[in-house]
């Protein structure tokens, strides 16, 4: 009784059973060589330029010169509201400013015109962080609402006509005025022009303020020397406020990088 013949047995040809164990060490150099400064978290892509790096430190100090004169900003709208215009340009100052003004102490003028630093100081540097960077600036500053991407598309479609109106009239507006100048940047605006333009922006802002602060008068005093005497305290609850914000946006980062 014959056997059934089998099939010739088949082999594999030496090497080809470690084909996958070749490849998988090869995707290890591969990822290790990834470009550290590709991080869709940095303004720039690549490597940081000179200007890169000077820019960026430029933000980063404006964002300390804030903090730093946290102590100072509720003692100083009380007692002496000319140099906290000239600081931090902050509403209360300049309202309080025109007040003190109205009750003797001070000129009207002075309260307007020192407003004006104080509104401007880092304007220049968002300008130029838009001409740096463009696009990646205006969406990491536009967050989750993207605001800054539509006032983008209509940069796009009418240019300085929409432009240069937006920039005069960013102090009125409900959205943070450094998107606005980062477009302008992004735009091609020229320095010269962005500044006269922000200049006339900051006298309507202060001067609408000053008005205010002069027609209150005396009750407007009296409550800026109220926020003085009690500086510590509002100090302490606006370091809380900072804090609590920080915290809460570190955690929503925290939660959105784990779902990705």
């Amino acid at each position: 009784m014959s056997m059934p013949e089998n099939g010739p047995a088949t082999t594999e040809e030496p090497g080809t059973a470690e084909a996958p164990a070749e490849t998988a060490p090869a995707a290890a150099p591969a990822a290790a060589q990834k470009d550290p400064w590709s991080d869709p978290r940095l303004p720039w892509e690549g490597k940081p330029r000179t200007q890169d790096i000077l820019c960026w430190a430029g933000i980063v100090l404006s964002g300390l010169f804030y903090l730093v004169l946290i102590p100072w900003r509720a003692s100083l709208v009380g007692t002496h509201p000319v140099i906290s215009e000239l600081l931090n340009g902050s509403t209360e100052s300049i309202i309080s400013a025109a007040a003190f003004a109205r009750t003797g102490h001070g000129t009207l003028i002075v309260a307007l015109l020192a407003a004006i630093p104080g509104l401007m100081k880092f304007d220049a540097i968002w300008w130029w962080a838009g001409k740096l960077w463009g696009e990646r600036i205006i969406i990491l500053l536009s967050g989750k609402n993207k605001r800054g991407l539509r006032y983008m598309d209509r940069v796009r479609v009418s240019g300085r006509k929409f432009l240069w109106p937006l920039v005069v009239i960013s102090y009125f507006l409900p959205i943070p005025t450094a998107i606005i100048y980062v477009l302008a940047g992004w735009e091609g605006m020229r320095l010269v022009t962005f500044l006269i333009l922000d200049v006339i922006g900051a006298l309507l802002w202060a001067g609408l303020l000053c008005g205010l602060g002069y027609a209150i008068g005396h009750p407007a005093v009296d409550v800026a020397k109220t926020i003085s005497h009690y500086g510590l305290y509002f100090t302490i609850g606006l370091v809380v406020v900072i804090v609590f914000f920080q915290m809460r946006s570190m955690r929503g980062s925290k939660v959105s990088g784990n779902a990705g």
